[in-house]
């Protein structure tokens, strides 16, 4: 699957996105190495605490299926007036939490709806991620 694919993908679970209160719509496609994609999307709660990012919503849907080889990410985000974030990146959180799963050089794509992206690696993204 080519960057440009997964990240269609990724504008593809954006529309499943619940965000009420920022209006900020975030989505993601992991995909494992065997080829297979799990969606995830950003779901808000009003008290904030509780709301969880598109990525590890797709990362711990994918972990509970029993996956936990991935090859690549894909996010977009776009904001409550329509407006692609040029380009959007995982949080500090996301980071951390891809990290239990990836290796430094897995693949973290950046899109939007023009079909441009940008690559990226995790070690890139995280280069002191926290470990025991």
């Amino acid at each position: 699957m080519t960057p440009q694919e997964l990240v269609v993908c990724a504008l593809d679970a954006q529309k499943h996105a619940y965000a009420p209160y920022s209006g900020f719509t975030v989505g993601a496609a992991l995909l494992t190495k065997a080829g297979k994609v799990y969606l995830g999307c950003n779901i808000e709660n009003k008290s904030f605490s509780p709301t969880v990012c598109a990525e590890r919503v797709a990362l711990f849907k994918a972990v509970s299926e029993g996956e936990t080889d991935f090859d690549a990410i894909a996010v977009v985000g776009r904001d409550k007036d329509g407006i692609y974030k040029h380009f959007c990146t995982p949080c500090g959180v996301c980071r951390q939490a891809l990290s239990e799963f990836c290796a430094p050089e897995f693949r973290v794509i950046f899109g939007d709806d023009t079909g441009d992206c940008e690559i990226h690696t995790l070690g890139e993204l995280l280069p002191f991620s926290f470990e025991l």
